[in-house]
């Protein structure tokens, strides 16, 4: 029984002791009696100072600008290791692959058939040039007619190239005509990139023969997919006087304008179905009813476009 009476009292001790123990540690970190805050008096430059220092750790550190010895050292230094000729032939290397590389291209932007009332036709247009970003040497060759005829027009022109800015190029030569009769022009013109990515090619000629014409083609790609895009396209002739023998009259001679709906298989090779309209006006349309022939045209075409 004595031993049964002093085993409880040593029970309640502990109970007592871990009760205490329990008391005093809520009250240190939570008083009964702890007054109200007032959160407008309380002190934030603790906290400002937090935010301070967050955002000065996000800030990229600024880095100090190179000492003026970096520029003081000659400017061919490698010329003392390597040997001067040795440098030389790896920095023409290096002209020559950041702009300087001779390119070939060649692109058919037309080539198609054509039919209009049971009078079926064809057409080509087809350029391509050989030279680097500044200068380049252009071919270009167009002709058109119809099956069982003989050739409405045809005609080749090689052509210097010069970049006259970053959009544009000036082209300077000279066009043979192919078809009958047969003709010899200076050329002189620019062709290039307009502002809202019209592609334009615009170009004056003087004849052997002393008459002057010239011509002036606009076309836009309209993007409806990656692949299919729709291309409308205009061209203006112009002459400074009446060519009978050629059809040609003074002022406008005819304007033609169409659209032209292709697929991109790849960027290289692109087949495509359009409508193109033509207008012969004022001379030029008297000559055309003179020789039996339509002043206004509408024509379904059916081509390929391609380009390497």
């Amino acid at each position: 029984m004595r031993y049964a009476l002093i085993l409880a009292l040593a029970c309640a001790n502990v109970g007592t002791a871990a009760f205490a123990q329990h008391e005093g540690h809520s009250d240190h970190s939570e008083p009964k009696h702890a007054q109200p805050v007032d959160r407008e008096q309380v002190d934030h430059s603790e906290m400002d100072h937090g935010h301070q220092h967050s955002q000065n750790a996000a800030e990229p550190k600024m880095l100090a600008r190179p000492p003026d010895s970096a520029d003081s050292g000659p400017p061919r230094a490698a010329d003392a290791i390597w040997g001067a000729d040795t440098m030389q032939d790896s920095r023409a290397a290096l002209a020559r692959e950041h702009g300087g590389m001779q390119l070939l291209w060649v692109q058919g932007d037309r080539l198609e058939l054509r039919t209009r009332e049971g009078r079926d036709g064809f057409l080509w247009d087809l350029q391509g040039w050989y030279g680097g970003d500044i200068d380049k040497i252009w071919v270009k060759s167009e002709g058109e007619g119809e099956w069982g005829r003989p050739l409405e027009q045809a005609k080749v022109q090689a052509l210097w190239s010069h970049a006259i800015g970053p959009w544009f190029d000036f082209q300077a030569g000279v066009r043979q005509d192919l078809n009958s009769p047969a003709r010899t022009h200076a050329v002189i013109g620019v062709q290039g990139l307009a502002p809202y990515l019209f592609e334009l090619d615009a170009a004056a000629f003087v004849s052997n023969k002393g008459d002057v014409t010239a011509r002036i083609e606009a076309e836009l790609d309209q993007r409806i997919t990656q692949r299919l895009i729709l291309q409308p396209r205009t061209e203006l002739a112009l002459s400074a006087q009446d060519i009978p023998e050629l059809g040609v009259g003074a002022g406008i001679d005819h304007i033609e304008t169409g659209l032209r709906l292709r697929y991109e298989f790849v960027p290289e090779f692109a087949p495509y179905v359009g409508i193109e309209q033509e207008w012969k006006v004022g001379r030029g349309a008297d000559f055309s009813r003179a020789d039996g022939r339509d002043v206004s045209v509408t024509r379904v075409v059916l081509g390929l476009r391609f380009w390497f």
